[in-house]
């Protein structure tokens, strides 16, 4: 059972930007809602006071800002990748060769010694079973044996590893 709730929870912890993401469309969406209630106010006051023309221009003046506002943000978000990227490659140049290698494997490399591990402990128990066959005379013995092996704490670590790595996979945009 805790291995599904941390693979699970491997699973929302790689799609927690996308969520976080949602929420702050949701509150653009409702200030842009704001702004165009605030507008069809304005609009319905100048269409009664015969500002049609005065209309048109603020509605265009009301695009332009919007427009240049979504070019800022724009801006500033590449910007701020752009920044991290410079700085690692100004960290990576007064590295050695073999550090600069090894940082693309930081994370990955946790996650190679733990299914080693695992890949390790599966040729003991059949090493093991094979040259003890007293040991595990029924399938019960054998199951019971590998539950001693395999925790549900260790299942649960393998499950939030693999959530993570391979189900961010879906939350990213094609």
């Amino acid at each position: 059972m805790l291995s599904l709730i941390s693979t699970l929870g491997g699973l929302l912890i790689s799609g927690l930007p996308k969520l976080l993401d949602f929420f702050q469309a949701k509150a653009d969406q409702k200030h842009e809602q704001e702004l165009a209630k605030l507008a069809n106010q304005r609009d319905i006051e100048m269409a009664k006071e015969g500002f049609l023309a005065q209309q048109k221009i603020e509605e265009f003046r009301t695009e332009q800002v919007a427009m240049q506002t979504q070019a800022q943000m724009a801006q500033a978000d590449a910007e701020m990748t752009k920044g991290a990227q410079d700085h690692d490659k100004e960290v990576l140049k007064h590295s050695s060769k073999w550090v600069a290698n090894y940082i693309g494997t930081v994370r990955p490399t946790v996650t190679y010694l733990f299914i080693f591990e695992l890949i390790g402990i599966n040729i003991w128990i059949a090493a093991y079973g094979w040259s003890h066959p007293e040991l595990m005379s029924t399938m019960d013995d054998f199951i019971k044996f590998t539950d001693t092996v395999f925790t549900t704490d260790e299942m649960s670590m393998l499950g939030g590893i693999i959530g993570f790595w391979f189900g961010s996979r879906n939350w990213q945009k094609k």
